[in-house]
């Protein structure tokens, strides 16, 4: 008996939402979605359009099957831009809760892998 394929690109996208502040960890934070992007984890998207009240980002976020917000610190910016869009079902990370320091976590190759495990 023959297995039928199918295609999965008729699934809803998995999606990964950064902190790009300007501290250290928000920077790592939006280094980490990079890579998840790039090792097909998920797809990073537009949190800045969100912010800017852009309905369709929105819209799409909302119909995500996975929605990743990682943020750089407790301001928790990319968590409190999706929320305040509508978008629910938020999985959320926070890298200073990670053993990551605001002001003493360097941008390195070494810290995003470290991330990029969790």
């Amino acid at each position: 008996m023959s297995e039928e394929k199918t295609c999965a690109c008729s699934t809803s996208p998995k999606l990964v939402f950064s902190c790009s502040g300007a501290a250290d960890v928000g920077a790592l934070a939006d280094l980490t979605a990079r890579r998840l992007s790039s090792e097909s984890c998920g797809r990073m998207a537009c949190l800045a359009a969100i912010g800017a009240g852009l309905g369709s980002f929105a819209e799409a976020a909302k119909s995500a099957s996975v929605i990743l917000a990682i943020d750089g610190c407790r301001t928790d910016c990319a968590l409190k831009i999706l929320e305040r869009a509508g978008v629910e079902g938020v999985s959320h990370a926070r890298i200073t809760d990670l053993g990551f320091v605001k002001g003493s976590s360097p941008m390195t190759a070494e810290n995003v892998s470290i991330l990029f495990e969790y």
